[in-house]
């Protein structure tokens, strides 16, 4: 009689223990030695970067200028997030375009220069676009190969708390880490009845990737986002309406500054509707209706393209960190202490992911602070001197407190301002709308806030910036020389007019 395998194996060891014995043995050993070959094949590291965009890559350089062994892993095909590749890169390459379009067809001849014909070759333009972004993502691969950050590509999950599995295209990796770095940025806000197509319904990465100029283009949400995309399509001849349920826009901007803003932009032929709110969108053969309040009147437009300009919210989705016990707060953004640790301390948070403006340079400053701080050096990140700008025209900037929140702070605030038709360099450029407003303690003379609306205020902002990080007096400035003719002697006749002494 021919006994089965796992029958005679029941029976022998029930007839011999030992063998019993000497099987459990074995199967323990080859356990373990393939445990040990499995981690002998593990990747491990002194710092584990999830996220390559702004506040990632550069955490993953400064950890490695540190001296530890780093890896930044990065789901896309290409390194920079969405700063780089459908943020803040192409949509500033693409409004230089515009802008230099629209001076050679409006302002040019006053200057001047005269032409027979120009015209827009948006296809071009689009091609530029992607050669800037290709320049600057292959900038990034080369950083990481100078300072020796390993680059894995593929989507992250935590296994445990000190392992990530790393999928791509179905292969996967196993990464150890003693310390995780979460740099995993943001996605575009959909409306809750209104999903993204990409076509009809598109996002501001829609916007920056169309294959032609629409005719006409409604714009929900007038914020940073939603006002430069306008204008980008509005220079090109798009009918451009923002509809905006806030009585004003940028509402991040000191209410002198956006105020002027919007009375520029209306000026060059933006539609706005504010204090009003989307309640349909119908999809037609042609473009989209959409149906509107706007104070106690219903309003319909149609419209080529709907694009969708509310907001961002955090990234943290299928990383496994629920089963981790990291918590969240209501906004979903993580929670950190000032150290940016999470509630696991060897895992830290920055960026878009945590609470704060969703600005690429706030995410690289908090990148290397954590750097320095798994180092063991003292590192910070001063949110008071964090500039902010709206790329305009003009340009919209803003740092540190604006009238309002210096007054609700309870300060006795000092306001000094300066009108750049007043400023010889501007009058020079052809560039004289905007103003220059600074905010000053009065009991201390400290700047505490400065707002420019102008050309290249995104530039010039960075004295605000480090006069509130030095604690600069409005006195400093206003005894400061700078060049003439300049942009920024009007900061320094702002100052001079917060201390009562302006000259022009």
């Amino acid at each position: 009689m021919k006994i089965g395998g796992d029958l005679a194996g029941k029976l022998a060891t029930a007839a011999f223990p030992d063998k019993a014995l000497f099987i459990a043995k074995k199967s323990i050993i080859e356990i373990k030695v393939k445990e040990k070959k499995q981690a002998a094949g593990m990747k491990q590291f002194d710092v584990v970067v999830i996220g390559a965009g702004p506040g990632g890559y550069v955490a993953a350089i400064r950890a490695a200028q540190l001296g530890m062994k780093v890896a930044c892993i990065e789901k896309a095909q290409t390194l920079g997030g969405t700063c780089l590749n459908v943020g803040c890169i192409p949509s500033k390459t693409l409004l230089q375009s515009t802008r230099y379009w629209e001076w050679l067809e409006k302002e040019s001849k006053g200057l001047g220069i005269e032409y027979n014909e120009i015209k827009v070759n948006f296809e071009t333009m689009m091609q530029r676009k992607a050669k800037v972004v290709f320049s600057l993502t292959e900038g990034i691969t080369g950083l990481f190969k100078k300072n020796k950050v390993e680059s894995i590509r593929g989507t992250a999950k935590f296994v445990d708390s000190h392992l990530v599995e790393v999928t791509d295209n179905g292969r996967i990796e196993k990464i150890k880490g003693n310390y995780f770095i979460l740099a995993t940025g943001s996605e575009a806000v959909a409306l809750p009845f209104l999903a993204f197509d990409e076509k009809k319904i598109i996002s501001s990465t829609g916007a920056l990737s169309l294959e032609k100029v629409p005719k006409q283009m409604a714009v929900i949400g007038a914020g940073a986002i939603g006002v430069e995309m306008a204008s980008i399509y509005r220079r090109l001849g798009t009918q451009v309406h923002i509809i905006e349920r806030a009585e004003e826009i940028c509402l991040a901007m000191d209410p002198t500054i956006r105020k002027l803003l919007l009375r520029g932009l209306k000026q060059q032929g933006i539609k706005f509707h504010l204090s009003a709110q989307l309640q349909s969108a119908k999809y037609e053969r042609e473009g989209v209706t959409i149906e509107f309040e706007e104070g106690d009147e219903r309003k319909n437009l149609h419209t080529d393209l709907l694009l969708v300009a509310v907001g961002r919210k955090p990234h943290t989705e299928g990383l496994g960190l629920e089963q981790m016990g990291i918590k969240k707060s209501s906004r979903g953004t993580l929670n950190i202490d000032k150290f940016f640790r999470t509630s696991l301390p060897h895992i830290f948070a920055i960026g878009d992911i945590v609470d704060g403006p969703m600005l690429a340079h706030k995410a690289s400053d908090e990148g290397i602070a954590v750097a320095e701080i798994i180092a063991g050096k003292a590192a910070y990140v001063n949110y008071m001197a964090l500039p902010h700008v709206v790329y305009t025209h003009p340009e919209a900037a803003a740092v540190g407190l604006n009238e309002t929140e210096a007054r609700e702070a309870g300060l006795e605030v000092m306001v000094g301002t300066a009108f750049f038709k007043g400023n010889a360099r501007a009058r020079c450029m052809g560039e004289s709308e905007g103003i220059v407003k600074i905010i000053g303690d009065k009991k201390s003379e400290r700047v505490v806030g400065l707002h420019i609306l102008g050309s290249h205020a995104s530039e010039m902002i960075e004295e605000g910036a480090l006069a509130i990080q030095k604690k600069v007096t409005l006195e400093d400035i206003a005894r400061l020389s700078h060049s003439h003719p300049t942009l920024t002697e009007a900061i320094k006749e702002a100052a001079m007019d917060a201390l009562g002494y302006a000259m022009h």
